[in-house]
C-alpha cells in the first residue's frame, strides 16, 4: 500500500456527579458521519434492487453507513467498509452511494481490496490484490491496481487521461455504484465496478483460491461512500436504518495540561471522538458534538477531571441515557517544556555473555541530562536468573561520579536522594516468573532531570513472556540540575544497547525490523540520531517512523521521501526543503546523518522533522506538521526500515 499514488447548556454539577457513577474513561472497520442521507435510504434501497445500471440483482439486504468523513478528509487506507466474506462458487454483490472529492484528482475513490479470510493486519493476513475504480491505459504511470491483479484482465469504459492527477471526468464516478464479485466459475474470476456511467470489469482466466474462503472489503482515498446493500452479511451483521441509542464514548485529543486562564471551549477545540451506537454502528464525532465539565471548576489550577458528554442518537434526536468519557487533565500556571533524546551508550554490550560479571564489574559511560530534559535507551537485558537483582542498575551521579542515586530493575534502590522517591512496579509480582522473563527483556529507559533538584526515572520491561513491566523512581531528590549524569551497570547480568536496524546488506524488507516504541508524553519533543544506509533502489528505501499507541494501532507512519498513510496523516501537510532530484537524493541518503524530531503538541495532534545531511554534504528536511487523531496520553513513535538499515547514535 506504501506504494500508491496518491456541548449545548452546560452540565449542573449535581447532574454530572450522578452520571460520574456509571462513567468510565475513555472502531476502526467502519466509521459514519453526518446521518442526513439515512431520511433517503428507503429509496435508495428499493432502487438498489434494480442493480447497477441493467443488472437486476436479487437477495440483497439493507446494510446502513458511511465510510469516510463527509469533508473528504480520509486519506489512503484510513476508513473501511465492513469485511464480507465470499465462499467459493458464489458471487457477491454490494451497492453504495459514491461521493468523490470535487478536486478532480483521479485517484480519489474507492478500491476493492481482495485478501485471504483474515483479520486486516493479522500474522496470516494477506492479499490477493487491489483494484480501484479508476482507469488509465498508462498502468505504469497512473496504477489503478496493483499485487496478483494484472493490469492487462482489466477493462474500463471511461478510461482516464490524468495531466499532474488531474481530470475532468472524475465526478462520472458519483452515483449508486454496484461491485460484483463472482466466484461462481471454475476458472474465472470477475469483479465488475459499475455506476450505468463508468464500468470497470476485471475478467481472470483462473480462479482465485479454489475452495477456500476469500474476505473483501472497501477503502476510501479523499471520497466517502454510504454503503446501502449486500447479498452477502457481513462480519458483525447488516446495519439497519432504523434509529440507535448510544452505548458508549471514546474521546482523544485531550490536552494533559492546559495553561490557566484558557476558555473551556478553546482547550476542547481539538478533541474528537467515536460514538458506539446499537447493532455495533460507530460515528466520528467532533467537540462541537459534545458537552464538557471539570470537576473542580476550570479556572484554578490544579488536577481536574474532564467530563465529556455525548447526548444525541444516531440519527441525532436527544438520546434516552447520554454516554461519558471521563479523563484527567491539568491546569497549571506554566505549560512544561520537557524535551527527550533518545541515546545508545558505550560500549555498546557491557557484562560477559555468560552473565558472569559481578556487581559493579561493568560500567557504561556516563551520560549528561540537562533540565527539563529525558534522555531514552533501549537495550536487551539478559540475566542469569538466579537472583532478582541479576539485572540492570541505573547510577545516577555527578560529572565526578560522586552519587545520588543507585536504582535496580526489581524495586529498590539506595543513595542520599533515593530515600525521597516513591518506588513503584507494575506488572505481575510473581518474581520467579518475573525473574524468568528478564533474559532477553527488551527494556527502554527514561531518565529524566526536573530542573528542580529532582529526578524520575522509568524503565519499561517487555519480558520474553510478552509481558510489560514497568519500574518507576519518582522524586529522587539531592539532585544538582546543572551536574546530573547517568550510568548503566550490571550485576550477574549483560546489556545489550540497541544500536541498528534492520540488516547491513540492506536485505531487510519493509516492516520487517523495528526499533523498540518510545513514548513521547504531551508538549514534549523526543529526538533520534542515526546514520541511515540503503539500497538506493527506490526513494522508500529507507526509514520510516511509525507513530502509535502502546499497543501498537497506528495514527499515521511516514518515510523520508514525503509521503505517508493512516487515519492522523490525511490531515497533515507533507513538506520536503532540498533538491528533488531523486536519483541524486537517493544516492544521499546512502550513509545520510539524520535527526529526527517527533512532536506530541498535547492538543490531538503531532509534529515530525526529519534532518538528513546527505553523505554528499547537501542537507534535506522533511516536516509533516499537524498529524491528528492523535491522542496525547498515549503516543509512541518507532523505526522500521524497507531494504535499509539505520545505526542510532
Amino acid at each position: 500500500m506504501k506504494n500508491l499514488n496518491k456541548i449545548a447548556s452546560a452540565l449542573s454539577s449535581a447532574a454530572v456527579a450522578l452520571l460520574l457513577l456509571t462513567a468510565c474513561e475513555g472502531a476502526e472497520l467502519y466509521s459514519f458521519d453526518a446521518p442526513d442521507w439515512i431520511s433517503e435510504k428507503a429509496d435508495s434501497i428499493a432502487n438498489s434492487k434494480q442493480g447497477g445500471g441493467e443488472e437486476q440483482i436479487e437477495g440483497l439486504e439493507e446494510d446502513v453507513y458511511q465510510v469516510g468523513a463527509s469533508d473528504f478528509s480520509n486519506g489512503f487506507w484510513s476508513a473501511f467498509t465492513k469485511y464480507y466474506v465470499i465462499p467459493d462458487k458464489q458471487t457477491w454483490y454490494a451497492q453504495f452511494n459514491l461521493t468523490v472529492n470535487p478536486d478532480k484528482v483521479y485517484y480519489k475513490n474507492f478500491a476493492l481490496v481482495v485478501a485471504t479470510d483474515d483479520d486486516r493486519g493479522g500474522t496470516a493476513y494477506s492479499e490477493f490484490g487491489v483494484l480501484r475504480y479508476d482507469f488509465t491505459n498508462d498502468s505504469v504511470a497512473y496504477n489503478s491496481q496493483w499485487g496478483g491483479f494484472p493490469f492487462k484482465f482489466s477493462d474500463s469504459n471511461v478510461p482516464f487521461s490524468p495531466v499532474d492527477n488531474a481530470d475532468e471526468k472524475t465526478q462520472q464516478m458519483n452515483g449508486r455504484v454496484t461491485v460484483t464479485v463472482d466466484r461462481s466459475q471454475d476458472n474465472v474470476f470477475f469483479v465488475k465496478m459499475t455506476n450505468g456511467t463508468v464500468t470497470k470489469t476485471y475478467t481472470q482466466p483462473y480462479a482465485i483460491s479454489p475452495g477456500n474462503n476469500i474476505r473483501c472489503f472497501i477503502t476510501v482515498d479523499g471520497s466517502y461512500l454510504n454503503f446501502l446493500a449486500s447479498n452477502i452479511e457481513p462480519i458483525g451483521g447488516f446495519t439497519s436504518a432504523e434509529d440507535k441509542q448510544p452505548l458508549s464514548l471514546e474521546i482523544a485529543g485531550v490536552p494533559g495540561e492546559v495553561l490557566a486562564g484558557t476558555s473551556m471551549a478553546d482547550a476542547m477545540a481539538n478533541v474528537t471522538g467515536t460514538v458506539t451506537f446499537e447493532q455495533g454502528v460507530t460515528k466520528n464525532i467532533t467537540a462541537a458534538d459534545l458537552q464538557f465539565e471539570s470537576i473542580p471548576d476550570f479556572e484554578s489550577v490544579g488536577q481536574k477531571t474532564l467530563v465529556a458528554l455525548y447526548n444525541k442518537t444516531f440519527k441525532g434526536v436527544n438520546c434516552d441515557k447520554p454516554v461519558m468519557a471521563v479523563k484527567t487533565i491539568n491546569v497549571v500556571n506554566e505549560l512544561s517544556a520537557f524535551t527527550e533524546t533518545v541515546v545508545v551508550p558505550t560500549p555498546l554490550t557491557i557484562g560477559a555473555e555468560d552473565n558472569s560479571t559481578g556487581f559493579w564489574g561493568a560500567h557504561t559511560e556516563n551520560i549528561k541530562v540537562g533540565a527539563k530534559e529525558t534522555k531514552v535507551v533501549n537495550f536487551t537485558n539478559y540475566t542469569s536468573g538466579v537472583e532478582n537483582w541479576n539485572n540492570f542498575c541505573i547510577v545516577l551521579c555527578k560529572a565526578d561520579n560522586a552519587e545520588y542515586a543507585v536504582v535496580r530493575a526489581d524495586n529498590y534502590g539506595w543513595g542520599n536522594g533515593y530515600a525521597a522517591c516513591t518506588p513503584t512496579m507494575e506488572g505481575e509480582r510473581d518474581w520467579a516468573a518475573w525473574k524468568t522473563a528478564m533474559d532477553g527483556a527488551k527494556v527502554t529507559a527514561y531518565i529524566t532531570n526536573n530542573g528542580d533538584g529532582t529526578a524520575d526515572i522509568k524503565a519499561v520491561m517487555v519480558g520474553n513472556d510478552n509481558k510489560t513491566y514497568t519500574q518507576q523512581y519518582k522524586g529522587i531528590n539531592t539532585i544538582d540540575a546543572d551536574d546530573f549524569y547517568f550510568r548503566f551497570t550490571v550485576d550477574g547480568c549483560h546489556l545489550v544497547f540497541d544500536s541498528q536496524i534492520g540488516s547491513t546488506d540492506n536485505a531487510t524488507e519493509f516492516w520487517g525490523a523495528h526499533s523498540t516504541n518510545v513514548r513521547v508524553v504531551a508538549r514534549q519533543t523526543c529526538t533520534a540520531t542515526f546514520t541511515n544506509y540503503t539500497s538506493g533502489v527506490e526513494n522508500w528505501n529507507n526509514f520510516c517512523i511509525v507513530l502509535c499507541k502502546a499497543d501498537n494501532t497506528e495514527y499515521a507512519v511516514v518515510r523520508a521521501d514525503n509521503y505517508g498513510w493512516g487515519n492522523g496523516y490525511a490531515a497533515c501537510t507533507p513538506a520536503m526543503e532540498g533538491d528533488r532530484n531523486w536519483p541524486t537524493w537517493k544516492a544521499a541518503m546512502n550513509g545520510a546523518k539524520v535527526t529526527v524530531q517527533v512532536a506530541n503538541k498535547g492538543d490531538g495532534t503531532a509534529d515530525v522533522k526529519a534532518i538528513m545531511h546527505g553523505s554528499n554534504g547537501v542537507d534535506y528536511t522533511q516536516t509533516y506538521t499537524g498529524i491528528n487523531t492523535i491522542d496525547p496520553d498515549d503516543f509512541y513513535f518507532r523505526f522500521t526500515v524497507d531494504h535499509s538499515y539505520l545505526v542510532m547514535e
